[in-house]
């Protein structure tokens, strides 16, 4: 049996009405279900599953994840967006929120970085639509260039769906 798509993931963090808050005002997820202070089940604006991200809270006291430091673990989730627009949306929020830690151009993605209350990494991308990939795109991805959002929308267009053909079937 193949694996189709990540469903959900679980993060341990010092508060989860807080990380939900964070979710919730920063990224647009939506509380489905709550169990108190223990935990909170967010979904992403577009998602389809029961709920994106479980966050589960182990108090203040908790410390920061040595992983990637020294210790082996997840080093981040990543979401994807539909237009680059909706990127530009996003990085405001983040700069806002002081969450924003990085900005990258994958050249088949363009992708930014944020963390949240905990410091828990995570990744927001546009993913070039296949039809789109061409050999310099191609290239492109044997280095990692800063993001610069104002040209790749000039050069993509702020509405084009992203990831058509690569992520989400190509349309008919």
């Amino acid at each position: 049996m193949a694996i189709s798509r990540l469903n959900h993931a679980v993060l341990y963090v010092r508060d989860a009405q807080r990380s939900a808050r964070f979710y919730s005002d920063v990224l647009g997820f939506r509380v489905v279900m709550s169990m108190g202070d223990r935990a909170v089940f967010v979904q992403a604006p577009d998602s389809t599953n029961d709920h994106d991200l479980g966050l589960f809270s182990v108090g203040d006291g908790a410390g920061a994840s040595p992983a990637g430091r020294s210790t082996v673990g997840l080093y981040h989730l990543a979401w994807e967006v539909q237009t680059l627009s909706d990127l530009v949306d996003l990085r405001e929020k983040l700069a806002t929120a002081g969450a924003l830690v990085g900005a990258s151009d994958h050249s088949t993605s363009k992708s930014l970085y944020g963390q949240d209350p905990d410091g828990i990494e995570f990744e927001i991308a546009w993913l070039v639509p296949a039809d789109r990939v061409d050999d310099a795109v191609l290239h492109g991805r044997s280095s990692i260039a800063p993001l610069d959002l104002d040209a790749e929308i000039a050069r993509y267009g702020a509405d084009t769906t992203g990831g058509i053909g690569v992520s989400t079937a190509a349309l008919s």
